[in-house]
């Protein structure tokens, strides 16, 4: 019996002595990808709000364009966003036949080079699709065309990600 307790008292011992250490290398991971986001599709990806905006992304074929080096500004509807457009909207924009104009829709939803708040001031700018949207900052909110931000300079490797609580038609 003693030496059954002497066993088991190390083993707690060693147990609780890797946990310290499991949990310090836990934290440096967690540490490391908040100080080193990824690209703005794979920030999105990871957010988990924007399964909609990824989904469209790859049907448009514009994951390698946006995982380049930028630098990006976007302006990323969440999925309820894309939930209020009028029903089979999504659905049909992410047919194959329907790709150049999901692509219209999405690179308008993109500036070229980034952006933070503190840049964003009121005016038209032009979104990589070639059309411009008109930004108003009034009293701490900033609207894009008629999407109001949500959640500002959410940031990544090759630009910044503005949350935006509407889908963006060109």
């Amino acid at each position: 019996m003693n030496a059954w307790f002497k066993a088991t008292l190390l083993g707690l011992v060693s147990f609780g002595l890797l946990l310290p250490v499991q949990a310090g290398e836990m934290k440096e991971k967690a540490s490391a990808m908040m100080t080193k986001p990824g690209t703005v599709v794979e920030v999105a990806i990871a957010n988990g709000s924007f399964t909609t905006l990824v989904a469209a992304i790859k049907a448009a074929g514009l994951v390698n364009i946006l995982s380049g080096k930028g630098p990006f500004t976007v302006f990323a509807p969440t999925d309820a966003a894309f939930a209020a457009l009028p029903a089979g909207t999504v659905e049909d924009l992410l047919k194959p036949a329907n790709k150049g104009k999901l692509v219209k829709i999405l690179t308008y939803h993109v500036l070229s080079g980034n952006y933070p708040s503190s840049k964003i001031t009121t005016g038209e700018v032009k979104t990589i699709e070639g059309k411009p949207v008109k930004i108003s900052v009034a009293s701490g909110t900033v609207m894009v065309n008629d999407a109001k931000v949500i959640t500002a300079d959410v940031p990544a490797k090759n630009g910044v990600i503005h949350v935006i609580d509407k889908v963006l038609l060109p």
